[in-house]
């Protein structure tokens, strides 16, 4: 069984309209594509500040040659695995986006039905989304 944070967008856009955003479900865990990808995911995922942090820290990895600098970048790749999605709940929140519920449940698509199954009123907002 997974764990899914959702995220709910801001009720109006910078505009003043009603937000056209869809909310977003983020998977509690490890993530194997920014331990696999590492800067490619966090730019992926528009994480721009912690990309930059992960470059200065590679680089300084690879400065550092010796035997020491070698393990650093599996350990870093290894730690943004851990906290990637953490990092991810943290943008989302800058953006203007609450945590509204946990959902535990094997999927996405059953966390999602199960999501609308107890707030039904959000189908509207993913519908809305789904037509912009």
């Amino acid at each position: 069984m997974r764990i899914w944070t959702v995220h709910l967008p801001p009720a109006l856009d910078r505009e003043g309209r009603p937000s056209r955003r869809a909310p977003v479900l983020v998977r509690e865990g490890f993530s194997w594509g920014a331990f696999l990808f590492g800067p490619f995911w966090l730019l992926a995922n528009r994480l721009w500040l912690p990309a930059l942090l992960w470059f200065v820290a590679a680089g300084m990895a690879l400065l550092l040659a010796s035997a020491g600098g070698v393990l650093a970048l599996p350990a870093l790749q290894f730690l943004l695995g851990c906290h990637a999605r953490d990092l991810r709940r943290r943008a989302l929140a800058r953006w203007g986006y609450a945590q509204a519920h946990v959902v535990a449940e094997h999927d996405e698509e059953r966390a999602l039905e199960r999501l609308l199954a107890a707030r039904p009123e959000l189908g509207s907002a993913w519908g809305r989304a789904a037509l912009a």
